[in-house]
């Protein structure tokens, strides 16, 4: 049978800093991200299976990324836990914000990566992550491809 790609989009507001960058990202601001999540697998082929003809069922898929990344950074500030920001994210912790502390630099192309690591543990054996594209703005975007990888 043919390998089939199912992509679900999502959405979420996050804050971000760019600690030693030459640019205004130095600054704390934030962006309405756009996710795409594309799985790659073979539609179910048994006819009596409750999910006869999907890949996956896109509420599963739904639920892992919301799960690892949507509800997770939605609305949070991201800094990297190695940079002078870790002050300034203690006191948005403090204040009641939501932190979240990375160790790796929180551009989109950073992001995309670790968003990579955590969908592809989640997803069942018969399917492959094949891409993500977080897009920051209406007109940057990263991708992330397993053939690459």
């Amino acid at each position: 049978m043919s390998k089939i790609r199912i992509t679900k989009q999502f959405s979420f507001e996050t804050g971000h800093a760019l600690y030693g960058y030459d640019g205004k990202c130095r600054n704390v601001h934030g962006h309405s991200y756009k996710l795409s999540v594309t799985v790659i697998g073979t539609p179910i082929s048994e006819t009596n299976h409750v999910k006869y003809g999907m890949v996956i069922d896109f509420s599963d898929l739904k639920k892992i990324v919301k799960e690892e990344i949507v509800d997770v950074f939605d609305h949070a500030t991201v800094f990297n836990k190695n940079t002078p920001h870790v002050e300034l994210a203690k006191e948005l912790s403090d204040r009641g914000h939501s932190v979240l502390l990375v160790d790796y630099q929180p551009t989109s192309e950073m992001m995309v990566i670790d968003f990579s690591e955590k969908i592809k543990q989640r997803l069942p054996q018969n399917i492959s992550l094949h891409s993500l594209r977080l897009q920051e703005t209406a007109t940057s975007f990263a991708e992330w491809f397993a053939s690459d990888n």
